[in-house]
């Protein structure tokens, strides 16, 4: 998902280096200040931080309410493991029946959507505004759910998965982008780990869901409900003091502001340094050329590779089709409560990371992360080959690996390689510079999603079949595949 800051002095997972400054200068003690003064001065200290925490009530209840948006994206995400498997399974009730090539266009098919989210979310931020963006995202998202729920073609199904696609795109650019500018210091690490943690919770919400309801289609109906709930809590929500800035709404800024930061909270300074912002990053707008300048070019191909080695770790593939994994495994444990499992693992280890990143560091985080992804990835591969040599004693005494492995893939994943890359974005670049390569690496992050997700399933077809008479490429569904010859 894309984390993006509006300045680019913080971290979405915080640190214990962010010092939150006050909004009223305290007055410098001389050395021979009597106690009384040092006593007074703590007093007006302890009122000022008083008045910021009762502020800090609007800003988490306007957190939560934006970072339902991002458990609306996790439905997206993990919709089509429960989905597929029911829409791919001989017993699926209905005329809608998916072939192998189907589903995996079905899976990979909303990061076709979510590529070109990123940049109309871009558009629409600064024409609609950040809420503006927000609500009116909602209503597609709630009509590509009803498209999927009443399908009745494999078109509308398709359709349906691009547009809640589209929206998870705009989502992961504008949730981001809200809270990291009406957030202050003090919170905003915490606030900004929401996005993340939110979406690994809708995520677990399809995977759950999926194993209570009986179809598809109430699955798809049930995940109307995270949209509708965003579009209602952010119809109450404020506007970005900083939008409302920049669009020249001085008063509406400020009353923004004000409810942000309470009543009693001091807000000239913090408004005074917002339009000194703007003003520089007036000035200093940079296009998408200046990528190109050497010292933009190194930290854009760090960032790259990071989201690169992200998606080509394989996670996505994993999410989007859990459950046909589990069934091929043959495991003893059912395949939806593996599935529910991993949501669950996925959530705390999200958690987990928020306590972590700052503490252990980006670089001992992402090596850790990738040895242990491939030693885990590793043991997967070895159970799937034991089992095709002999299926009988793979499943009797290598049953319980696939879920052990990939509770450590995903937990490993989620510690490092999953919200890094993002992080990266704002330690990398500086502002001037960072709305284009935030741009230009998010698209690169759907396209590589998309391309491992559509190569999933030729891959575990021919991990049995071989790859003589398979096609080519995969085929869209209704065209005739090009084979290899003998």
């Amino acid at each position: 998902m894309v984390d993006v800051e509006s300045e680019g002095e913080w971290s979405p997972w915080g640190g214990e280096d962010e010092v939150e400054q006050p909004l009223i200068a305290a007055e410098v003690q001389q050395p021979q200040a009597n106690l009384s003064d040092s006593m007074e001065d703590t007093r007006e200290t302890a009122a000022l931080v008083g008045r910021r925490s009762r502020g800090r009530t609007a800003q988490y209840l306007t957190g939560f309410a934006a970072t339902m948006g991002a458990l609306a994206a996790g439905t997206v995400l993990g919709y089509s493991s429960p989905a597929g498997a029911q829409l791919t399974s001989n017993s699926t009730s209905g005329s809608l029946h998916l072939t192998s090539e189907e589903n995996m266009w079905f899976s990979s098919s909303m990061n076709l959507g979510a590529l070109v989210g990123g940049p109309v979310g871009g558009i629409c931020l600064n024409i609609l505004g950040r809420r503006g963006t927000m609500l009116a995202s909602s209503v597609p998202f709630i009509g590509g759910w009803l498209l999927i729920a009443f399908a009745r073609n494999f078109g509308m199904l398709m359709t349906g998965r691009i547009i809640t696609g589209l929206c998870t795109g705009i989502t992961s650019l504008i949730v981001p982008t809200y809270i990291g500018e009406y957030a202050s210091a003090d919170v905003r690490g915490t606030l900004g780990s929401g996005f993340q943690l939110m979406v690994t919770i809708g995520v677990m919400y399809s995977y759950l869901l999926g194993a209570l309801v009986s179809t598809w289609r109430v699955l798809a109906g049930l995940c109307i409900i995270p949209p509708v709930i965003y579009c209602v809590l952010m119809f109450f929500a404020k506007e970005s003091p900083s939008f409302l800035l920049s669009k020249g709404k001085e008063e509406q800024a400020a009353a923004a502001l004000q409810f942000f930061r309470g009543k009693d909270g001091n807000i000239q300074t913090e408004l005074d340094m917002m339009r000194q912002s703007l003003e520089d990053a007036r000035r200093n707008k940079a296009s998408i050329r200046i990528l190109t300048k050497p010292y933009i070019f190194k930290p854009l191909m760090i960032s790259l590779s990071l989201m690169f080695f992200q998606q080509f770790s394989g996670i996505n593939p994993v999410l989007f089709n859990l459950t046909t994994i589990f069934h091929d495994s043959g495991s003893k444990i059912s395949d939806n409560m593996s599935s529910i499992i991993i949501g669950l693992v996925q959530v705390a280890a999200t958690f987990l990371a928020t306590v972590l990143m700052d503490k252990a560091g980006r670089k001992l985080l992402l090596i850790v992360s990738s040895s242990v992804m491939a030693l885990s990835i590793v043991a997967l591969g070895e159970f799937f080959y034991e089992k095709m040599i002999d299926k009988t004693w793979a499943i009797d005494n290598l049953g319980w690996l696939p879920l052990t492995s990939l509770i450590i893939f995903v937990t490993a994943f989620s510690i490092g390689y999953g919200p890094i890359p993002w992080l990266m974005i704002g330690e990398l670049f500086s502002p001037n510079v960072k709305e284009a390569a935030a741009s230009f690496s998010t698209m690169f992050n759907w396209s590589a999603s998309f391309v491992m997700t559509l190569t999933f399933v030729p891959l575990q077809v021919n991990r049995t079949t071989g790859v003589r008479n398979r096609p080519m490429f995969p085929p869209l569904p209704g065209i005739e595949p090009q084979t290899l010859s003998a």
